[in-house]
C-alpha cells in the first residue's frame, strides 16, 4: 500500500513538473490557429460591406436591379440582374449533370459495389476535384462547345450550356462522395429486414437506404450548387461576357465571378465602376451563405439517428 501512495506522488510531481511556460502557451496558440477561418471571414465580409456601402450610396436600388449593365459605358449603368441570371442559369445546368451522375455513382459505390471496387473506383473520381478550374474551363471552351456545336447548330462559340455541363462534372465528386458518406451511415440492420421481407437489392437502395439518408443527400446538392455558384474560371472562359438578359442557353451569358475577373482585368481606376465590384461579391457571398445555411437547415430537420 506504502509502494502504491508513492507511486502517486511521483505521478503528481511528475505532473506538477511539466506545467512549464509551453504548457501555458501552447492552449492560446491553438484557439489562435482555429480563430482564423474566423477571423478571415469577418475580415472579408467588412471589407465587402464597406465598399460596398461605397456603390449603393451612389447607385440607386431602382439601377442596380435593372436589366442594364454597362459598366465601362460614357453613361455607365450597374444593372446586375443579368449577372444573377447567367449565374443561376449555369448553376442550374451543372445541377442537371451532376445530380443524377453523382447520385446513382454514390448508390453503386455504396450498395452494389465490393468493398475492392469501392476502393478503388472512388479515388478516381475524386480525382476531378482535383484538376484546376482552368483546366476545365479550357476543356469546355475547347472540346466541350465544338461537339455540342455539331449537335446544337445554333449553339454560339461562347454560350451558357458549356460550361453548365463542364461545371456539373467538376463538382460529381462532391455529390457523389457526400452522398455516399451519407448512405453507408445507414444501419445494416434496416437493409437486412428489407431484404427478409422479400425487398430486391434496388427496391432496398430506392426505398429503404436513400429515404434513410435524404438529409446528407439534399445537404450534398445544396453545397454542390454554392460551390457552382462561386465558380469563376469554367465561365470566364466559355461562357462570355455578354451582358444582356437572356434566358437562352444557347447564348453567351456573364456571371457574378465572371465580371469581376473582367473588370478587375482592364484599366477601370477607383471610382463606382470599381466599387460595383465588391457590391457584385457580397451578393455573391450572400448566394454562397444562404446556400450554406438552407444545407445546415436541412441536414438538421431531416438528419435520422439510429
Amino acid at each position: 500500500m506504502n509502494k502504491a501512495v508513492n507511486v502517486r506522488d511521483i505521478i503528481k510531481k511528475n505532473i506538477k513538473s511539466k506545467k512549464n511556460k509551453t504548457e501555458k502557451i501552447m492552449p492560446n496558440i491553438f484557439l489562435l490557429s482555429a480563430s482564423i477561418s474566423i477571423l478571415t471571414t469577418i475580415g472579408i465580409l467588412v471589407t465587402l460591406i464597406i465598399d460596398s456601402y461605397k456603390f449603393f450610396a451612389e447607385v440607386p436600388v431602382k439601377e442596380i436591379f435593372s436589366i442594364n449593365l454597362a459598366p465601362l459605358s460614357k453613361n455607365p449603368s450597374f444593372g446586375i440582374l443579368p449577372l444573377i441570371n447567367g449565374t443561376i442559369i449555369t448553376s442550374l445546368i451543372a445541377m442537371c449533370v451532376a445530380v443524377p451522375v453523382g447520385l446513382t455513382a454514390a448508390m453503386y459505390l455504396s450498395e452494389f459495389a465490393s468493398e475492392k471496387s469501392r476502393k478503388t473506383l472512388k479515388p478516381i473520381m475524386e480525382v476531378l476535384a482535383g484538376i484546376p478550374t482552368i483546366v476545365y474551363g479550357f476543356f469546355a471552351y475547347s472540346f466541350v462547345t465544338p461537339l455540342l456545336m455539331r449537335l446544337i447548330p445554333s449553339l454560339e462559340a461562347k454560350n451558357a450550356l458549356s460550361p453548365g455541363i463542364v461545371m456539373g462534372i467538376m463538382i460529381i465528386p462532391l455529390v457523389a462522395s457526400l452522398s455516399e458518406d451519407a448512405m453507408s451511415s445507414v444501419p445494416n440492420s434496416m437493409r437486412e429486414g428489407a431484404l427478409a421481407l422479400g425487398s430486391t437489392k434496388l427496391e432496398v437502395t430506392l426505398k429503404v437506404v436513400v429515404p434513410a439518408a435524404i438529409s446528407g443527400i439534399i445537404a450534398s446538392f445544396v453545397l454542390a450548387i454554392s460551390r457552382a455558384i462561386g465558380e469563376t474560371m469554367i465561365v470566364t472562359i466559355a461562357s462570355g461576357s455578354s451582358k444582356t438578359l437572356t434566358f437562352d442557353i444557347t447564348q453567351s451569358m456573364q456571371t457574378m465571378t465572371a465580371y469581376i475577373v473582367e473588370f478587375t482585368s482592364g484599366d477601370a481606376g477607383i471610382g463606382t465602376g470599381y466599387y460595383s465590384l465588391y457590391a457584385v461579391g457580397l451578393i455573391l457571398f450572400l448566394f454562397t451563405l444562404l446556400m450554406n445555411l438552407i444545407a445546415q437547415y436541412i441536414s438538421h430537420k431531416y438528419r435520422e439517428e439510429y
